[in-house]
């Protein structure tokens, strides 16, 4: 999945804030880097958010 599809799991946030997520150092590493942008494993993004949810709503309240 690239940077939109995970602001869309994230709840629509924005570009900025998901960049500041997926370059925290615990976000997977990304498995490629195009040059559209990098993307991750689905499997891998939705493991984090479910360990790290609470951390990131907490960010934006």
């Amino acid at each position: 999945m690239g940077a939109h599809e995970i602001r869309l799991r994230l709840g629509g946030v924005s570009r900025q804030r998901a960049y500041q997520i997926t370059s925290r150092a615990d976000f997977p590493a990304p498995v490629a880097d195009l040059a559209q942008g990098k993307v991750w494993t689905t499997e891998d993004v939705e493991a984090w958010m479910k360990a790290h949810r609470r951390d990131v709503d907490d960010v934006e309240a």
